[in-house]
């Protein structure tokens, strides 16, 4: 019995650890894509926690005020957007359509949003 504990407590830490490996990799990525593009970045990023680590690696890697300033400007533009999924997933999913299948339709609807001109 003691064995079949120590395997979940196992499982559990590498689970952890790869949550915590893939995020820093999310992080990483979108730290260098900002680099390179303060609107692409933005688009990335639109969820808070994100953007606000983004920002951290951002200010880290080139300490550029301005830089940062264009970045959080632009993820402000690109939150909007995403506005719809937060209302429309809910329904979708009360409603019986599964998961995937909810997260699927509302990327298209969130790619116009975003594309469309302003």
């Amino acid at each position: 019995m003691r064995s079949n504990s120590c395997a979940t407590r196992s499982s559990r830490t590498f689970y952890l650890a790869l949550k915590a490996l893939l995020s820093g990799i999310i992080i990483a990525v979108v730290s260098e894509v900002a680099r390179r593009s303060t609107t692409f970045g933005a688009l990335i990023v639109s969820l808070p926690p994100v953007s606000l680590l983004a920002i951290i690696w951002l200010w880290r890697d080139t300490g550029d005020a301005q830089r940062i300033a264009n970045h959080a400007e632009a993820t402000f533009w690109y939150v909007i957007p995403s506005m719809p999924m937060f209302l429309a997933l809910p329904y979708m999913l009360r409603s019986g359509v599964g998961f995937w299948w909810a997260m699927l339709d509302r990327a298209p609807s969130r790619l116009v949003f975003i594309l469309s001109p302003c």
